[in-house]
């Protein structure tokens, strides 16, 4: 019944446009800030942001943080922090950590300042682009950031189509940037995973399959959580947790038949939300293999 796996790719058309736009402001750019979601805190880092972002102070932050290991997370914090990025958790949400950043802004922006100060420029505020995949939270996060609502936001994959210019006070302004993904995943248990928080529109990949593909991870990264979870037997088969779960959940065809497209439908958006609990999808083991690259 288990489906032969599909590539996973998405890269719509506003994307492109997004980028080559990007390519233009850096230029105003002193610091770019990149938000990754801390249960996938390398699958979720877009490497065209690094080739846009060379030459300038990167600041990193694991946002939703609240739903990731936190073992992991600082793992990754202290990783990152070694490939010369200023690194924060945070929970953009219900604005944890995010008072720190205002720091890591300052400190980010040291030299530019100093630069400033030696050509007579004084008080131009530190312009920091906000970059990152969809759904990871960048306009939850600003709006956290500005203390205020300014800019749309949801909990699907671009909400946020252009760039809006926001000025939090005389010393800081933040680009606002829509949510970019890369053309081509050389992997797909990266591609797995950016759909599994919802950063790929639900309608470009089967939802079973996917549905198929998380259950099989679970049992290896955290086995019995979904049993737990919905209060189901244990079981080996990834579609034998999802019958259970359709029995459990009431998600049945005509004739008492479990509906797996329902059921899939149904763990995927309690992933997506956080209800399963703390876990983290990139180990640092795992995804660094010991490289020296970021």
């Amino acid at each position: 019944m288990e489906e032969k796996k599909k590539d996973i790719h998405w890269y719509p058309g506003h994307m492109t446009k997004a980028i080559r736009q990007m390519q233009e402001d850096i230029k105003l750019i002193d610091v770019v800030v990149e938000i990754v979601d801390a249960r996938i805190p390398m699958s979720s880092k877009n490497p065209d942001i690094d080739t846009l972002a060379k030459g300038k102070s990167r600041i990193l932050l694991l946002n939703k943080a609240d739903l990731a290991d936190e073992d992991q997370t600082e793992a990754w914090k202290t990783w990152y922090e070694g490939k010369g990025f200023l690194v924060a958790a945070i929970n953009a949400k219900n604005g944890n950590g995010v008072r720190k950043i205002r720091d890591l802004v300052a400190e980010a922006a040291k030299e530019k300042r100093e630069r400033d100060r030696k050509r007579g420029i004084l008080n131009r505020p530190v312009r920091c682009m906000v970059a990152g995949i969809p759904n990871v939270g960048k306009s939850t996060f600003i709006n956290s950031f500005a203390g205020r609502a300014v800019t749309k936001t949801g909990n699907t994959p671009g909400v946020t189509r252009g760039k809006q210019w926001i000025r939090l006070n005389k010393e800081v302004e933040l680009l606002d940037t829509p949510g970019i993904l890369w053309p081509k995943f050389e992997s797909q248990t990266v591609a797995e995973r950016i759909a599994f928080i919802g950063s790929i529109r639900d309608e470009v990949v089967n939802q079973r399959d996917l549905g198929i593909r998380f259950v099989n991870w679970i049992e290896g990264a955290y086995p019995g959580k979904l049993a737990a979870y919905y209060g189901i037997p244990q079981a080996e088969e990834a579609i034998a947790l999802l019958s259970a779960i359709a029995e459990k959940r009431a998600a049945l065809k005509k004739g008492g038949e479990p509906d797996f497209d329902r059921a899939a439908q149904m763990v995927l958006d309690d992933v997506k939300n956080g209800r399963l609990g703390r876990m983290t999808f990139d180990t640092v083991a795992e995804m660094t293999d010991g490289s020296e690259e970021a």
